[in-house]
């Protein structure tokens, strides 16, 4: 089940951040997210936005998201390449998983299909597991976009047509 966040859960959710923290760095991917991003207070603005998502099963937390529908500012500017389309999209951020439950990145793609058709992501070119996930569930890469402290990612957009 997916659902939004709540407040009294950040804790839990910060412990998934840093266990996917360490998976990257132990991965080859220690600066994607150094020591303490995502932080409480982004996360605390995440779950007023209404846009902070847990993925629950058996009444236990094993993966957070943001999900927001919208434009995203980092995206308005690609090097190396073109998005697909201009139509209105949702932009999936700061995946993680405890690592317990397989199918995390997945059951959340599914979630935010059902909210709009067109998604867009990126990642870091060092987390080869997220670029895996990414082209594994049908997203193509586009180009390369820069985040706010300007470091560069690998951006990737999904459509689906009907």
């Amino acid at each position: 089940m997916i659902r939004l966040a709540k407040y009294e859960e950040l804790d839990i959710i910060l412990n998934i951040y840093a266990m996917a923290r360490k998976y990257m760095a132990d991965n080859g991917n220690a600066t994607q997210w150094r020591d303490s991003y995502p932080n409480r207070e982004l996360l605390r603005k995440d779950i007023q936005s209404k846009q902070l998502f847990v993925y629950v099963e058996n009444n236990k937390i094993h993966g957070v998201f943001a999900f927001i529908i919208g434009p995203e500012v980092t995206y308005s500017y690609m090097e190396s390449g073109s998005w697909k389309n201009d139509d209105p999209y949702g932009t999936i951020h700061r995946v993680a998983s405890d690592g317990v439950v397989k199918g995390v990145f997945s059951r959340c793609l599914d979630f935010c299909k059902q909210r709009i058709s067109n998604l867009r992501i990126d990642t870091h070119s060092d987390n080869h597991t997220m670029q895996h996930l990414i082209e594994k569930n049908g997203f193509e890469k586009c180009g390369i976009i820069y985040v706010q402290d300007g470091s560069p990612r690998i951006a990737y957009q999904y459509t689906h047509s009907y």
